[in-house]
């Protein structure tokens, strides 16, 4: 768990503080997405969990251990990081690039190399194609994915992203999104990430925390963030096509209801989102899908469960987050 309180930075010479006595809980294996307007205090209270930047007051509790009085260097190798433009060693191969902190740590060889290849694999990078390439020669995705793998080499309980996906084309970002998300659900790692993507923050996180001039303005999940924003702020961030990104947060399979297709309708798979099958339904002039589950067999979405999907007052998704 990682939680914050009463936390501030004041900067020097600085009128108000950088952040302002914020509170902030995130529970095991979740992610908790920072999201607001350049100068908001997002970054700077990222970067206070793992202590590139010293709190002026306040605690900070990650795993039960108040960071505020650990050793920062140790502290570091504990907590995995992941940045924009992902910040590789330029020259040192893939394979030295993810092995950075099992090294400092003092893994012998063998358990190193064992620890490349096993997160080259989960990340979806060929081991034996990638392992001795260096970082000049792949993609924007592909550097991404190698500094994930980096950060979560040592597997450390605690990952910290800044603008993770911020560097690469808006395709790419959206798989590395879905990808990364049950990478990480997957392994059970808690995680604080830094966006300016409200698409992303509610994608990614479990729970999103709007900040503004250092403060917490709303802190909620996604599917209550979309449909009782509380704040003007949080309206102007959640946009006026709110209605349409809550059915991102839900999957066919779960909005579907027992039925037979009829002939000729468009199918979806039962893990694509509501609003992919709203678009398959768009662009075939249906008003319903067929939804294809492998466990359950096919099902059938209207445009009218859909509607009322998309309804403020109802709940977007399944099961509490």
């Amino acid at each position: 768990m990682i939680r914050l309180e009463g936390v501030t930075k004041l900067f020097p010479g600085q009128a108000r503080p950088a952040v302002d006595a914020i509170d902030l809980e995130v529970p095991d294996g979740r992610t908790c997405a920072l999201i607001g307007a350049s100068g908001c205090g997002k970054t700077t209270t990222l970067r206070m969990i793992n202590r590139l930047i010293e709190p002026s007051s306040g605690r900070i509790v990650v795993g039960g251990e108040d960071v505020t009085r650990a050793d920062p260097v140790q502290l570091r190798r504990h907590i995995g990081y992941v940045i924009q433009g992902v910040g590789l060693f330029p020259h040192k191969s893939i394979a030295d690039n993810v092995a950075t902190v099992p090294r400092l740590l003092g893994w012998d060889e063998r358990r190193v190399a064992a620890r490349i290849d096993e997160m080259l694999g989960l990340v979806g990078l060929d081991p034996a194609t990638f392992r001795g390439r260096r970082p000049a020669s792949l993609s924007g995705g592909q550097r991404q994915r190698v500094g994930v793998a980096r950060a979560l080499a040592a597997d450390p309980p605690v990952m910290l992203m800044d603008e993770p996906f911020g560097a690469v084309d808006p395709v790419v970002r959206g798989r590395l999104q879905r990808e990364f998300k049950e990478i990480l659900a997957r392994l059970g790692k808690t995680v604080v990430m830094v966006t300016h993507d409200i698409n992303e923050a509610i994608r990614m996180g479990a729970r999103v925390a709007v900040m503004r001039e250092g403060r917490i303005v709303q802190h909620d999940t996604p599917d209550r963030l979309l449909g009782e924003p509380k704040d003007p702020l949080v309206m102007d961030f959640v946009g006026t096509d709110r209605a349409l990104k809550r059915l991102s947060l839900m999957t066919a399979g779960e909005a579907a209801s027992l039925a037979t297709p009829p002939p000729g309708v468009p199918v979806v798979e039962s893990s694509s989102s509501v609003q992919d099958a709203l678009s398959a339904m768009l662009s075939a002039g249906s008003d319903r899908v067929a939804v294809r589950d492998p466990d359950r067999g096919s099902r059938v979405l209207t445009l009218d469960a859909i509607r009322a999907l998309a309804a403020p007052d109802q709940p977007a998704s399944a099961s509490e987050l």
